[in-house]
């Protein structure tokens, strides 16, 4: 490398910009590239966000849909026929959050509710924040235990 072959890097040199509304002989001159008359041919104009030249913006065209409930609190359900694929494979008698959020199940910031789908045949000591009726039966039936925490 050697002064003579010095150059700045390739796109960090921009090429000076026409000037514009400074006389006819610029080709910009005039109307300084606005078009004719109107709001925008003028300084100090800006347009609002879905401005559609006047038509009826799309947000105004759809209709209203929906509603999000923001007082919903959201469980991540987990059947008893996977409490009893965990059990089974860890050898465990009793189930809690902790060991839900070490097997992968739940993220440590979720709540569980426990749901009824599936056979459970060991009696387990399970704690979640929630247990659907149908689930609490069976755990119960089979002399298991449920606690809320």
């Amino acid at each position: 490398m050697n002064l003579h072959n010095l150059k700045p890097a390739a796109g960090s040199i921009k090429k000076e910009g026409k000037r514009i509304g400074r006389g006819e002989g610029s080709g910009k001159g005039g109307t300084a590239a606005r078009g004719n008359k109107g709001a925008g041919s003028r300084s100090g104009t800006s347009t609002k966000r879905g401005f559609e030249g006047g038509q009826m913006p799309l947000y105004r065209r759809l209709p209203k849909v929906g509603f999000k409930n923001f007082n919903r609190v959201e469980y991540v359900g987990i059947n008893l026929d996977k409490l009893q694929l965990i059990a089974t494979e860890k050898n465990l008698k009793s189930i809690d959050f902790d060991i839900l959020v070490a097997n992968g199940v739940v993220s440590k910031n979720g709540l569980v509710k426990i749901l009824g789908r599936g056979e459970i045949n060991i009696a387990l000591d399970i704690k979640a924040h929630a247990f659907s009726a149908s689930a609490q039966k069976a755990i119960e039936a089979i002399g298991g235990s449920i606690a809320k925490i």
